[in-house]
């Protein structure tokens, strides 16, 4: 698993097409997209797995969801569809070590996935 690639992102060190930003979220678009549209949801916070949200930042999941809500709107694709994606560890996919969401559409995504 990648350390933290967001961290870099978010320090500006790495750069990104940065769809919105906040004290506590990053959305940026996915550099490697398996959609039309494809772009992740970040906090600023370093959180590596979802196995490691506490209770005080469980907050940050509603927020992360809100946000993609707002941002999948504004880019058109809210009525005809999307997908949230958040995966936990390297078995289901996740390849950087920092929590994010992943927001997918503009086609017709299949069920399960590959």
């Amino acid at each position: 698993m990648i350390e933290d690639l967001f961290i870099k992102i978010i320090s500006r060190e790495i750069p990104a097409t940065i769809l919105y930003e906040d004290e506590e979220l990053i959305a940026f678009e996915d550099i490697a997209p398996h959609a039309p549209c494809h772009f992740l949801v970040v906090p600023k916070k370093q959180i590596k797995t979802i196995n490691e949200i506490n209770e005080n930042e469980a907050y940050l999941i509603g927020l992360m969801i809100f946000r993609a809500k707002e941002i999948v709107s504004k880019k058109g694709y809210a009525n005809s569809g999307y997908r949230l994606v958040m995966n936990c560890n390297e078995d289901a996919g996740q390849t950087v070590g920092h929590i994010h969401l992943h927001v997918l559409a503009g086609r017709k995504l299949s069920w399960p996935p590959g």
